[in-house]
């Protein structure tokens, strides 16, 4: 039986890629690519990048949360946004929302393929009470 493309977006943003080395693997298309526009401007990634940047991740944070706020899907396509939450080595008592993201993710072959993402960061003025109820999830 074949899972969903959404169903697979879902496991990964439900992993816990902070601890598990094999999550990037096992839901990352090997050819993998991702298109980033953030307040840096456009950063393109493969899988390695990938992979080195949540190395780095591993080194800098406790912990890290994603809450999804959304999650659609259409065919090999899933839309989905979310917020990352963090928790530092210095401080593992305080959770932090650091960025709001939007990405299309393609699904091919079982894993993710190719994505398009936008993040910006948390400020002071967010709402997020109102904004993160789900739809879809």
């Amino acid at each position: 039986m074949s899972t969903s493309a959404k169903e697979i977006v879902r496991r990964f943003y439900l992993s816990d890629v902070l601890n598990e080395n094999s999550v990037l693997d096992k839901f990352f298309h090997p050819d993998l690519e991702l298109l980033w526009n953030s307040t840096n401007g456009l950063t393109i990634m493969n899988h390695s990048d990938l992979v080195d940047y949540f190395t780095e991740m591993r080194r800098t944070y406790d912990d890290l949360r994603v809450e999804v706020s959304h999650l659609l899907e259409d065919g090999d396509y899933v839309t989905v946004r979310y917020k990352y939450y963090i928790k530092t080595i210095e401080n593992p008592d305080e959770e932090l929302g650091i960025a709001h993201f939007m990405a299309i993710w393609e699904v091919k072959d079982g894993k993710i393929f190719r994505g398009h993402q936008i993040s910006q960061p948390v400020t002071d003025n967010d709402d997020t009470s109102e904004s993160y109820h789900k739809v879809k999830v």
